[in-house]
């Protein structure tokens, strides 16, 4: 937006130095003048005959302070623009981080030192903002990085089909079908979870009580299927459990959670826990599954998208597309939650989450 170009903050912070120290000036000349003229006769003879009078006075005195708020109103204004410019160093420097932050550079940091003040707390709260900034732009480009690439592969696997049963017109048209609806089913699976991870960091407008013990039994009855195939033991236990929130996100979350305690739960024939109670004011649903050893320092890296665990499950109708415990975050993190991951000793994963309870 432009703007008519005005006076700088430190020209008006010199007048206004200035003109506080001539009125200041003013006002104690006058107390001044006015006592001495108090006290002084009009006519009052002396010895020697010469008599101190108001005329007289004045015109002795009226130079002098002529001359001395001349002098104030120099200093004011010389002394004003130096302690304006020393005043105001700090936001120059915050001016010009902020400058270089826009024109892209994130990494720059202020860094001011000294004592805190009002200046320091500013510098140290933008170098904060540049520092979260400076994580989620590198999280959106390793996620559209990511992105990119997953869905280039069931796009490129089509393609290769499609060449090989236009170059073989005699091949098995219901084994291209069948392939072809597979990769295209993942591919939906992936678009739908890119959007669900794409809005989920906001919060939903429409909130509702819900019942995390219900949705997990809700998730639990979806992929019942999955786990008889897999010969999964899959138990659903707990009490009532009311969180305040999206309830389609919620159930995303739940089912995100049980799927992929599914998919990693190998060799087959585990079991899978899933259990939904309150603690104090806060709903808390534990899922746990039995499988391989997950390695401590594997953990961390479990929520980041596109980021899977030792095994992965590339064919069937629920295969991972690397989205689950990220999108489970950030679902979790909207509603103002918290999401713990921990490696079970025998082998598996016990994710625990935490979400405000309803009012």
């Amino acid at each position: 937006m432009d703007r008519r170009p005005g006076p700088s903050a430190r020209l008006r912070l010199t007048l206004s130095y200035a003109g506080f120290l001539a009125v200041a000036g003013a006002l104690l000349l006058a107390v001044v003048w006015g006592f001495l003229l108090r006290y002084v006769p009009d006519n009052q003879r002396g010895l020697l005959g010469i008599a101190p009078n108001r005329f007289l006075l004045v015109r002795t005195f009226a130079p002098a302070a002529a001359v001395a708020m001349a002098f104030l109103l120099v200093f004011g204004l010389v002394g004003g623009w130096i302690l304006a410019g020393r005043m105001l160093a700090p936001l120059t420097r915050i001016t010009a981080a902020a400058r270089t932050a826009g024109n892209g550079s994130l990494s720059h940091r202020i860094r001011m030192t000294g004592r805190r003040d009002e200046f320091r707390e500013l510098s140290d709260a933008f170098d904060s903002m540049l520092e979260e900034l400076e994580c989620h732009v590198a999280e959106q480009r390793r996620f559209a990085a990511n992105a990119s690439h997953e869905l280039r592969t069931p796009l490129a696997v089509s393609r290769t089909l499609l060449d090989v049963a236009r170059k073989d017109p005699a091949g098995d048209r219901e084994e291209l079908v069948e392939r072809l609806y597979a990769v295209n089913t993942r591919a939906i699976d992936l678009t739908e979870a890119l959007l669900v991870l794409s809005r989920s960091d906001r919060l939903p407008l429409h909130q509702e009580d819900v019942d995390l013990s219900l949705t997990a039994e809700e998730a639990a009855e979806t992929l019942l299927p999955l786990a008889e195939r897999r010969g999964i033991t899959l138990d659903v236990t707990g009490g009532e459990a009311l969180a305040r929130g999206s309830a389609e996100l919620l159930l995303r979350m739940v089912t995100n959670l049980v799927q992929n305690a599914l998919v990693h739960n190998l060799p087959a024939g585990g079991t899978v826990s899933v259990h939904t109670g309150t603690d104090g004011g806060t709903c808390v649903l534990r899922v746990e599954n039995t499988g391989s050893p997950v390695p401590p320092e594997l953990v961390p890296t479990l929520t980041e998208p596109f980021q899977r665990g030792t095994e992965r499950v590339r064919t069937g109708e629920h295969a991972g597309v690397g989205l689950g415990l990220a999108l489970v975050h950030s679902v979790v993190r909207a509603h103002g939650g918290t999401l713990d991951l921990a490696p079970r000793p025998d082998g598996g994963l016990l994710v625990t989450v935490r979400l405000p309870g309803a009012r």
